[in-house]
């Protein structure tokens, strides 16, 4: 049932050792970029390549103005923050997400509503969103107000699941009837497109994400996307500790946070990114394998393209008919040393979670149950 996967997989990574889910590729324009860093003498939040890594990041996605921060969780916390996000909110988000994406509400104080998924994108879905505000809340004195707890519904964080653009228009047409501030979470989707724009340009702030396993990686780090100039610069003073500029005192005129992209994480940023439309062609012969492998076969289903959207296939995902097909998958796969694996648990499932506001979550449940991902990185 899953010996010409298997195949398929081996024939693009090889057959020796273990093949990872999302390894990084390095090389040795990498290693220079970060040594040029080293030997500069600037290796923490101080440096060119600092400025250099976010205008490529602007220039290559058409946005304004990009910050580069420490990491994905610090971008979406800070994203939060830069919109009005306060202690009391309520943030709209999906069940059906990385932990980071619930955890970066929670640290501004307020609590996350999830809702279900679309099933063919994965991520928030719009009609979901739609049927929950009209069911939940009613709009007053300028805000969207949830009618069981009274607390206001602040933003939405649509995330794009593994570079599968969410039905983004959709969402940010709704959050703007209701006056809800939208922080879309791209953090798996540099390079995605809908319509030809970049994901994390749709919404009034985007955030990305450069872990080791992403498309282009820093080590670790993210960056805020913006199209708004004051907004990206109020975004660089609080990541920085909201210093007042000076040549030698130390003022601070609002409590800050100190998470600035070190400059050695920079350097290497720089060089990826120069290498990401590359990274983004390989990427996509590769889900074209899978897709070709899997058309014959009844019992898994390949995800690709919707119409109008170019995912960056960040990670391939297969569904396959029921949980137990999903175990037996991920049991014979990881025997044979192929990392494939399942989604993460619903936010919903998880302890600290479960006694948040929530819809039906039909999609999202039975993705959860079905959903493998397959070895994805960038082959040699």
């Amino acid at each position: 049932m899953f010996e010409e996967l298997f195949k398929t997989i081996q024939d693009i990574y090889g057959k020796e050792g273990t093949i990872p889910l999302h390894a990084p590729v390095l090389d040795e324009s990498d290693k220079q970029s970060v040594l040029r860093a080293i030997n500069s003498g600037f290796v923490s939040s101080v440096g060119k390549e600092v400025t250099e890594f976010e205008e490529k990041l602007a220039n290559y996605t058409g946005s304004l103005k990009a910050v580069a921060v420490m990491n994905g969780t610090a971008a979406l916390h800070l994203g939060l923050v830069l919109s009005g996000v306060k202690t009391g909110d309520l943030v709209i988000t999906q069940a059906l997400t990385f932990v980071a994406t619930a955890n970066a509400i929670s640290y501004t104080g307020a609590e996350p509503v999830f809702l279900d998924s679309d099933f063919d994108t994965m991520g928030l879905s719009a009609d979901a969103l739609e049927s929950f505000l009209r069911e939940n809340a009613i709009f007053k004195t300028g805000y969207t107000v949830h009618k069981g707890t009274g607390k206001i519904i602040r933003a939405c964080v649509p995330m794009h699941v593994f570079g599968h653009p969410v039905r983004i228009n959709e969402i940010i047409s709704i959050c703007r009837d209701w006056n809800i501030r939208v922080v879309e979470d791209a953090a798996e989707a540099l390079g995605s497109k809908v319509n030809g724009k970049q994901a994390g340009t749709f919404g009034e702030i985007g955030v990305l994400s450069f872990n080791g396993n992403k498309i282009i990686t820093t080590g670790g780090g993210g960056a805020l996307l913006f199209q708004n100039e004051k907004l990206a610069a109020r975004a660089k003073h609080l990541s920085t500790t909201a210093k007042v500029p000076h040549a030698w005192s130390f003022n601070h005129d609002e409590i800050g946070f100190n998470y600035r992209m070190p400059n050695l994480n920079a350097a290497l940023g720089c060089a990826q990114i120069d290498r990401l439309a590359e990274f983004l062609i390989k990427k996509k012969m590769v889900a074209q394998k899978y897709k070709d492998t899997l058309l014959s076969n009844e019992n898994i289903f390949f995800i690709g393209s919707r119409k109008d959207t170019e995912p960056n296939f960040w990670l391939n995902t297969i569904l396959v008919k029921n949980k137990a097909m999903r175990d037996l998958f991920l049991a014979e796969s990881n025997t044979r040393g192929i990392g494939c694996r399942p989604v993460w648990e619903l936010m919903t499932d998880l302890d600290i979670y479960s006694h948040c506001i929530k819809d039906d979550l039909k999609a999202a449940k039975e993705l959860r149950d079905r959903i493998i991902n397959l070895p994805s990185g960038v082959p040699s």
